[in-house]
């Protein structure tokens, strides 16, 4: 099983780039186009969350047609610049749970997929009630012999960017990682947020943060530093999955690079291959 992820998309009303220095619906528009062109093309799209700037209706539109191109299901979870209720009527068909919260369970394929939705309305940091980590519970429940991942837009760990872990999941993490610790076959907790690839353990699993497919977060984990983003490469996330093998993943650019170029040795090299 193949499951891409994109995070951070940050869609804006045309013609605005978000902080007025990043092209985020263009740079939208290239992780789709990287994504089709992936072969073999993924089973799956997950996006963790940030679907929009300012959760307005029109970035949200402008969202839907972008992410028609994707003849490839995709699966969403709400982040902090989103709203539900935007979300919802843009995209009413998306499973979601009773209360509002924009929670799935994917039971198709040799892995259960779990999304949970984090946004606390109004703020920048993440929560997971007792409603939301019941319906954790009571999926990671149904089969324990069956791996399992996790997807969430707000990081349950701190990773030592100053700016970032005061607005990471800061209401449930604890019991999150209880009920994480209580169900071994959890292969990995995707995330996203902090717009850099992060990865640390977490309740006895891997805990992983996706790139940004438009900015990323400056790399500074000075206490003086108070954030701001860098235009360093877009990027996604390929999550392979096999019986034999586990949850192996890979880092892939949106963006088009030289190459690729045959490992070609001159006569002359001692070496072996590359």
């Amino acid at each position: 099983m193949l499951i891409a992820q994109i995070t951070d998309l940050h869609v804006r009303p045309r013609g605005k780039p978000a902080y007025r220095v990043s092209e985020t619906n263009m740079m939208v528009e290239r992780a789709v186009d990287a994504l089709m062109a992936l072969r073999p093309r993924p089973d799956l799209v997950i996006v963790t969350g940030d679907m929009t700037d300012c959760g307005l209706p029109e970035e949200y539109e402008l969202l839907r047609s972008i992410l028609a191109r994707l003849t490839i299901p995709t699966f969403m979870v709400p982040g902090n610049h989103d709203r539900r209720e935007t979300f919802r009527e843009a995209f009413p068909g998306h499973p979601a749970m009773p209360e509002g919260f924009v929670q799935f369970t994917i039971e198709e394929g040799p892995v259960r997929l779990i999304g949970l939705d984090t946004l606390v309305p109004g703020q920048s940091h993440g929560a997971l009630c007792e409603r939301r980590l019941a319906f954790l519970d009571e999926a990671l429940g149904r089969d324990r012999d069956r791996p399992a991942i996790v997807f969430m837009h707000h990081p349950p760990f701190a990773c030592g960017i100053r700016h970032m872990d005061r607005i990471r999941l800061l209401d449930g993490a604890e019991r999150l990682a209880e009920i994480v610790s209580r169900h071994p076959h959890v292969e990995r907790i995707l995330c996203g947020h902090h717009h850099r690839p992060i990865q640390t353990r977490f309740a006895g699993t891997i805990a992983s943060i996706a790139p940004g497919v438009a900015h990323q977060v400056a790399l500074d984990i000075t206490d003086e530093h108070e954030g701001a983003l860098v235009l360093e490469p877009p990027a996604y996330q390929l999550h392979l999955f096999a019986p034999a093998m586990g949850l192996v993943s890979h880092t892939g650019y949106v963006e088009r690079f030289p190459g690729p170029f045959p490992f070609v040795l001159d006569a002359d090299y001692p070496g072996g291959d590359i």
